[in-house]
Parts: structure tokens; sequence; C-alpha cells
């Protein structure tokens, strides 16, 4: 969750006064907060780009004719905040996102315009490997993101502070391939996800575990509380209990190495040895060059694929400082205490809108 106040995350739940910001920062360097009526932001761990954005904005005169506009679909980009007045000329403000702006529409003559916008891993993404590309003299996951992401966008942050750096094999992706993608099997070998935050950094770290994580934030039911509905369900669906990860490095003429990782928690209802039975899944790499990184790169696919053996979506009063893969806790109105990671959530621009999270795991919490 980004650090956000005491006072913040206590007037969540009071009657407040709601502000956001939309900055649009101009390819010429410039930087103009927009009068917008509405929009949203939605942040999504399945979602290649983590944060996309929707800016309604009354004044038409907004929408580009031309590459030379005002607002250019060409390398203008959105920093979006939403927060709380307190009054008396106090407010803080938390991050939404920054967010590449892709698409501008609207009624040319009446308005109102509607801004499109993705997280900076669609600049990553899009920029296919022209040339043969390797991760020889970068042997590491740290230097080989580094090194894959500056060649792209040296001006791009890149928060590796969580990462226990680990060896890669040598690996060769061919012209046209994905540059995220690459990024994301270099991660993995250390048992990391990537992703750009709301500040726009990007960030390579584990998920936090649900079972030794301190819950950032509590969803209430009754008096006080900043629940509104819940609507709990569980699903089967493309749920794995075991994930063999393998690594085989013709480059470097390394010896094959594979893990397998269970769900080895007896309490667990997808427990490899209880009534789930076997629901193995598997990945290969060749930056997996020991049975650690293995091991790790396993472990992170595991608690992305055994995700769903409870699911909540709720709706709550928004708390725009809450991440994905954040840790939270759900009180319901028969006392009944639930901890979940967040998958998704999406939170509007406009003072009233509600704030929808779709949560994962459902362990009961005493």
């Amino acid at each position: 969750m980004y650090p956000a106040s005491a006072r913040f995350l206590r007037t969540l739940a009071e009657s407040h006064r709601v502000i956001s910001e939309v900055e649009l920062h101009r390819t010429d360097g410039t930087v103009e907060l927009l009068d917008h009526t509405g929009g949203s932001v939605t942040a999504d761990r399945s979602s290649a780009c983590r944060r996309t954005c929707t800016v309604t904005v009354a004044d038409p005169s907004i929408i580009p004719s031309t590459a030379r506009d005002r607002v250019s679909v060409y390398g203008s980009y959105l920093v979006i905040r939403r927060g709380i007045d307190y009054g008396g000329g106090k407010k803080e403000l938390v991050p939404l996102g920054v967010f590449r702006l892709d698409r501008v529409t609207g009624d040319r003559d009446k308005g109102p315009a509607t801004l499109e916008g993705k997280s900076f891993e669609a600049y990553l993404s899009d920029d296919k490997f022209t040339a043969a590309t390797s991760t020889r003299g970068y042997g590491t996951v740290a230097t080989a993101i580094n090194y894959l992401v500056s060649s792209s966008m040296p001006s791009l942050t890149v928060d590796t502070s969580r990462l226990i750096d680990t060896a890669i094999g040598t690996t060769t992706w061919d012209v046209q391939g994905d540059r995220m993608d690459a990024i994301r099997e270099v991660a993995q070998a250390a048992g990391c996800e990537v992703y750009c935050d709301a500040t726009g950094t990007l960030v390579v770290a584990p998920l936090p575990d649900p079972l030794t994580t301190v819950p950032v934030w509590d969803v209430a039911a009754g008096e006080r509380g900043t629940l509104i509905q819940a609507i709990k369900g569980m699903s089967a669906d493309g749920v794995k209990n075991g994930i063999l990860a393998t690594g085989e490095n013709t480059e470097d003429n390394a010896v094959r190495v594979s893990a397998l990782v269970v769900d080895n928690d007896p309490t667990s209802p997808t427990y490899w040895s209880g009534p789930f039975g076997h629901r193995p899944d598997f990945i290969s790499s060749s930056t997996l060059t020991t049975t650690a990184a293995c091991t790790a790169a396993a472990t992170v696919e595991l608690a992305s694929r055994r995700l769903p053996n409870a699911v909540a979506d709720l709706s709550s009063l928004p708390n725009p400082a809450l991440e994905p893969g954040d840790i939270m806790r759900a009180i319901y109105l028969d006392a009944t205490r639930e901890l979940h990671q967040v998958q998704s959530l999406t939170i509007g621009l406009e003072p009233s809108s509600e704030f929808t999270l779709s949560l994962i795991g459902g362990k009961e919490d005493s």
C-alpha cells in the first residue's frame, strides 16, 4: 500500500471531501492540470499493463485534430492522484498511476472528451526486439532487467530493492520478441513479478505471502466501517496446486535442473495430498540454472495459479492507497474475519464513486 498517513486512513471511514487531480504532461515538457468531470483507474495483477485509466473532460477543444495539437497521443502522458481535502488549506493526495496517453475521443463540437491510457509497461511491450537480444554479460536478475529496461527507456526508474538477486543462465530472444515478456521471464528466476506501481516506477518484487504478511487495511461491515457490499464465492476453474519449473540451457552448456513446488499446507483446500488431488502446471526457462532458482520461480507461479479457493468482490468506501498484491482483512457482520490478497481494484475520480475490489485467498483470520 502506498504510505498514506494515519489521518488519511482514519478519515476514509468518515465524512470527508474527496479531491482528484489529472496532470497532462505534454511532449514539449509543459504540464497542465485538466479540469476533469470523471473517470476511473483500474489496477489488475493479471493484466499485461497493470494500470489503465479513463478520464472525462467536458471541454471538446482537447480532442486533437493533428499530431501537433494541444493534446498528443504521440508521447503525452497523464499523472493521476486522488485524496482528501481536510480544509484550512490542508490536503493529502496519493498517486493512482502514470499513464501513457493512447487515445482521445469525443464529440468535437459538444464534448465530452474521453482520454484513455496505460501504465508504462506498454512502452516496454511495444518496443519489440529489432535484433536478437541476449543476457550474455548480464548474469543476474537485477543486471539483466536493468539492461533490458535501460536499452529501451533509460529514464524509467527500476526498483529492485525487494529483490534477492539471483544468477541466471544466458538467454537469447529473437527479433520481434516482446521486451516486457523477456523482463518477466528474467524476474521469474528470482521468484518476482514486475509491474509499474502508482508512482510510475517499474517494481521487481516477490508477491507478499498472505500467511506471513501483516494486513495493510481492514474493510469492516457495520457502523464506522467501510464495507458496503460483499459478494463471495468459490471456484476451482484454472486452479493449480503444483508447479514444476525446469531450466535447460544449451548456450551455457548447463545441466538440466528442475523443482516441483506444491501446496503443502494441510489446512488448505488445494492441499497437494488432500481430496483436491494433483493439478500441476509447468514452466520452463533457460534463465533457470539452479534448483534454487527453479524453486523460486515455481513458488511465485504457484502463488498466482493456486488463487481462487475463495474469491470475494467487495464494494467499499474508496482507499486510493491500496495496491494489487496487498494483504487486507475483511470483517463481516457475523464477525467472521478473512485475510485476502487484492487481485484487482477500480477506483473512480468522482467523489461519490464506489470502490470495487476483487480479492483472492479467503484465509480465515483469528
